[in-house]
């Protein structure tokens, strides 16, 4: 490879990021300026992927986890043909381009995961390798590789810092991921300084000990990343580190600063820039033979993709059967999962993490890409499908997942294993824990990923173990972010509608689950998925009074209707296990389950009362916590917090006036 044109092709990924950055007047030129050898040289010579097909099924998958430097990823994608114009990069950071501060997937084509804060992308990357090996257990047979590619991840240090990288590697390592690749972008310089004012450690010994292959290249030497990389595809008894020694900044009078991590160079420094790449060109401004070259590289890609099709056609006539169940899983097709026999089958009074157990079982017999497992409490959570393997070193045929006491990586990791395609991901922990899955769960909703939540052990009902493990404000907060369902069922067929819900519909969902028995009822079912219905009405058309309730407070709110009914107050009990489901619903039939000339409400829920007026109204009363919890059985723990069925008939006789 002709050495002047792979070092103008570097200049030019430098240049046209800080150009970006300085007509935006905002952004980070010091990462793409350091990081854009070692890019070249894992997208020009390593990395397969194909400009005019980027969805191609076995492609490599490369993750910027430190996205902050996303100039560096829309360069390579503008220069290698992925439809991102000029035009485009002039609008960095602007309102609607698309090239925004961080890469976001699903937004501009090319980017395969929204990396925002630090670790995740690490973490996504884990998910990804992941996915890669289990889709190539079920699919590989001798003389055809459906399945086999690598997954590639730039990270920083702020990455290294962050302590969910730690979790995920650690991870990696246990699971042996050899067809993991992470370049280290080691440049020794954070926002604050130099990073030693709070990071001096050995970070290629930690990943050593982590079960790792380390090795150590000098990021500025293109030549010497791409050797590196070239031992590490050939090493896949492990995951592979490449620790780059990097300059930030490269080529500018601020190489070297934290000045040049997040802020533009500023046009003197810019002028000097060019003086020292020997770069002559005006800004935006191009020479055709970088694009010519880069051009060329990206024909290798195109080249394995055609073998692979040849390849893949082969594997249909030999294999007709499990080539059209490979189709199905990536192209995510799904049965008609209402009609699964017994499905809403539900005898006898069980907590909602018993009734998703016995869902999730009959689920994973008619949809074998589900995938999933729990942070080491899988036994409580009961998220364990029955006759399946574990997915480990060992077994990438197994689906049932471990990922160890590691929340706030496991939902990353379930992101990374969604968004690679193929398979259905879902993830599990004890609600409280939920605040350390937040960040993964929000990029979740900002991705539209259909991952699913479960999350049990919901309120007071853990009883004896104290306000530390009874979540209280978390319906409220996961309530708040965009685009997250929270489905809070009341028996085993809203449990049902819940997984349905989650598998067939857009972005996440938080199943969320009681450890103590409930009741089951008559009238639940499909109507659950409007995520508010009458569960049981009054004899009047019109009540007089409306209870709300979800989850373990809808046996609550029936036991009161009945009383309440019997001193002639006409009381009608709505179940709202999903308030975004109900939300999205039609006015007419939002109208026909809380008429608007009902005024008197109640709610009744075990957390925070925050969002509730928006059903009850200022005429109405919402039962709930706005505090911490006790250590107590929770039998008592209910009867000292006002959420009783005696509660609710004092309030209702206040609203009735009687």
């Amino acid at each position: 490879m002709n050495e002047q044109i792979a070092n103008k092709t570097i200049n030019a990924i430098r240049i046209l990021a800080a150009d970006a950055v300085q007509k935006a007047k905002s952004g980070h030129p010091g990462l793409p300026m350091g990081c854009a050898p070692a890019a070249y040289a894992l997208w020009g010579k390593h990395l397969v992927h194909n400009p005019a097909d980027p969805g191609y099924v076995n492609r490599d998958r490369f993750v910027l986890s430190n996205g902050h430097g996303s100039m560096l990823l829309y360069a390579l994608l503008h220069f290698f043909g992925y439809g991102l114009t000029m035009d485009d990069i002039k609008q960095f950071r602007q309102l609607h381009s698309r090239t925004p501060g961080h890469p976001e997937y699903g937004h501009t084509v090319g980017v395969e995961t929204t990396t925002g804060p630090l670790g995740q992308g690490f973490a996504n990357a884990v998910g990804m390798a992941i996915a890669e090996t289990h889709l190539s257990a079920t699919f590989n047979t001798d003389g055809f590789k459906v399945v086999d590619h690598h997954t590639y991840c730039i990270v920083g240090d702020g990455c290294m810092m962050e302590g969910i990288t730690n979790e995920a590697a650690s991870l990696a390592g246990t699971l042996k991921l050899g067809k993991l690749i992470v370049l280290y972008d080691d440049n020794d310089i954070s926002i604050e300084g130099p990073t030693d004012i709070a990071f001096r450690e050995d970070v290629g010994a930690r990943f050593e000990a982590l079960g790792w292959n380390v090795r150590h290249v000098d990021g500025n030497d293109w030549t010497a990343v791409d050797a590196a990389l070239k031992r590490a595809r050939r090493s896949q008894a492990k995951p592979n580190l490449i620790v780059m020694k990097t300059t930030i900044g490269y080529g500018s009078p601020l190489a070297g600063m934290e000045s040049s991590h997040g802020a533009p160079l500023g046009e003197d420094n810019l002028a000097a820039t060019r003086r020292t790449l020997g770069w002559e060109y005006p800004p935006f401004e191009i020479p055709a033979e970088v694009y010519r070259h880069c051009s060329t590289l990206a024909l290798r890609g195109k080249r394995r993709q055609a073998a692979w099709l040849k390849m893949y056609n082969g594997y249909r006539a030999a294999y007709p059967d499990r080539a059209a169940e490979f189709d199905r899983w990536i192209g995510g097709a799904l049965p008609d999962l209402a009609s699964i026999p017994d499905l809403w089958k539900f005898e006898k009074p069980e907590a909602t993490r018993n009734t998703s157990e016995v869902v999730l079982n009959r689920i994973a017999k008619v949809v074998p890409n589900l995938i999933g497992g729990s942070a080491d409490l899988a036994p409580s959570n009961k998220t364990i499908m029955k006759g399946r393997p574990d997915y480990s070193a060992e077994d990438r045929n197994g689906s049932n997942m471990h990922f160890g006491v590691r929340e706030h990586a496991m939902s990353a990791i379930t992101n990374g294993i969604q968004v690679h395609g193929g398979l259905r991901a879902y993830c599990s922990t004890f609600f409280v824990f939920s605040d350390y899955m937040k960040n993964g769960m929000r990029m979740s909703a900002i991705m539209d990923l259909p991952v699913l939540y479960v999350l049990t052990h919901d309120g007071i009902g853990v009883g004896e173990d104290g306000p530390t493990h009874q979540p209280i404000e978390h319906l409220t907060g996961l309530r708040a972010i965009p685009n997250l369902k929270v489905f809070r069922p009341a028996d085993g067929k809203e449990t049902a509608a819940g997984w349905i819900a989650a598998l067939t519909g857009h972005g996440p969902t938080c199943l969320v689950l009681s450890r103590q028995n409930l009741p089951q009822y008559e009238n639940s079912g499909l109507s659950a998925l409007k995520g508010g219905y009458v569960l049981a009405d009054s004899a009047k058309q019109v009540p007089d009074l409306i209870l709300l309730a979800t989850g373990s407070e809808v046996s609550i709110a029936v036991d009161a209707k009945k009383r309440l009914d019997a001193e002639g107050i006409a009381t009608r009990v709505v179940s709202m296990p999903c308030q975004e489901l109900f939300d999205i619903q039609d006015e007419s039939y939002r109208q026909a389950v809380l008429p608007p000339a009902v005024t008197r409400r109640i709610s009744i829920e075990a957390g925070s009362t925050l969002g509730w007026h928006k059903y009850v109204g200022l005429a109405g009363k919402a039962l709930g916590i706005d505090h911490f919890g006790l250590s107590a059985p929770y039998q008592q723990l209910y009867a000292e917090f006002g959420l009783t069925a005696d509660a609710v008939v004092l309030e209702g006789r206040k609203l009735a006036g009687k």
